[in-house]
């Protein structure tokens, strides 16, 4: 245990997430030696994620306007929607460059043992979304790519009764299963199992 500010510093450092006690009092050593204006920039961004982040009103993801750039792009495919739990699933499948369409979050995943129901994420704003025309042209296919825990598949089971009753709307699931580089024999039951009944012809 240290004294005063430095201590403060260590406990707050320890409670943001992959931050365990050994690597918060490092990063509050380093933030010790650091000369003062690095500290104010570290501050300000802070005080601007503080004050300053807004959602993006459509699909609800990290916005610096009303609409983010991917809603407000008139290149995406708007018959499409991928449904994510959190903002940075966005940018996890924006880096493979496979999907054109738009995304919509959540805001996290179904877990009753945590009092998250349905009415604490963004389920009602989805269904407006395909309920509603936008600009005369109708969601054609849903994509839910929550992720592939227990609470992802139950939200991706909840959505699929939710949407099943859209005419004409597709709803998929993303394909899960073995990674690219991996051994069957080192595969655990469900992934093997998820890659078998996911298999495609060649």
């Amino acid at each position: 245990m240290y004294e005063g500010p430095v201590q403060d510093l260590i406990d707050e450092l320890g409670k943001l997430p992959g931050v365990g006690p050994k690597s918060a009092q490092r990063i509050a050593f380093h933030l010790l030696q650091v000369e003062p204006p690095e500290i104010d920039r570290l501050q300000s961004a802070l005080q601007k994620v503080r004050d300053g982040v807004q959602f993006c009103v459509m699909c609800g993801t990290v916005a610096d306007n009303e609409l983010c750039r991917i809603c407000a792009d008139p290149r995406r495919d708007r018959t499409m929607i991928c449904v994510v739990e959190e903002p940075k699933d966005v940018q996890a499948i924006e880096r493979t460059r496979e999907f054109r369409g738009r995304y919509h979050v959540l805001g996290g995943a179904l877990d009753p043992l945590s009092g998250i129901g349905p009415d604490q994420l963004r389920i009602r704003e989805l269904l407006a979304r395909i309920g509603n025309q936008q600009d005369g042209i109708d969601v054609s296919e849903v994509i839910i790519a929550t992720d592939p825990n227990t609470e992802g598949e139950a939200t991706a089971t909840y959505l699929v009764r939710m949407l099943r009753d859209f005419p004409g709307l597709s709803v998929t699931r993303l394909a899960s299963g073995l990674p690219m580089g991996g051994d069957l024999e080192f595969a655990d039951e469900l992934t093997l199992g998820r890659a078998l009944s996911g298999r495609r012809a060649l």
